[in-house]
């Protein structure tokens, strides 16, 4: 038996290290750990779909919570349904084993069919929100607000006018893509 984990985020802002330790901390080896920056909504998951060619009977699964397996109770049931068959066991750390008898099955439906509700329920108070601040916010803008450049952004500025990108990354604790941004937003408030 082999123990797989798997560990996903929605968003690359996102950070896998809590799950990652998790995982590890049930004794999942770190070259076993399947993990990926992307959204449960979408099918399309290359590195969830590698871990499930790679799992066999008598493997387990261990993921951190049931909903890292996918936003939709449908597909989730149809992926736990496919591994339980399979003979893969599912770990799943905040809730226990999962098991193919009938309670096993009412158990994790309901559920994958509560964290699709609380999901859908997140979304709609958020379109709510949005929608009631731009009705009454005159200033409201969607998305991240703009960067304001602090002295550190500005003086890596002038660091980088005697240096490379790397060189100035390395001096002022920024990344090169942070640098890159730093200074194309420095030229568009300038002109």
């Amino acid at each position: 038996m082999t123990m797989y984990g798997y560990a996903r985020v929605s968003t690359t802002s996102q950070n896998l290290g809590d799950q990652r330790q998790q995982l590890k901390g049930y004794g999942v080896e770190n070259k076993n750990i399947f993990a990926e920056k992307i959204t449960g909504t979408t099918t399309d998951r290359p590195v969830f779909n590698d871990l499930l060619s790679t799992l066999k009977e008598g493997d387990m699964l261990v993921i951190t919570k049931l909903d890292r397996l996918a936003r939709n109770t449908r597909e989730a049931l149809d992926v736990v349904d496919d591994l339980l068959n399979r003979g893969v066991s599912i770990e799943v750390l905040n809730l226990g084993r999962i098991s193919n008898g009938a309670s096993g099955k009412l158990v994790y439906t309901i559920l994958l069919a509560v964290a699709e509700m609380e999901r859908d329920m997140i979304v709609s108070r958020t379109q709510e929100g949005k929608k009631f601040a731009k009705k009454y916010n005159p200033n409201y803008k969607e998305g991240r607000p703009k960067r304001k450049l602090t002295k550190q952004h500005l003086h890596a500025l002038e660091v980088l006018k005697h240096n490379t990108y790397k060189e100035t990354a390395e001096l002022t604790n920024l990344s090169i893509s942070t640098l890159q941004r730093i200074k194309k937003q420095y030229e568009q408030e300038k002109n």
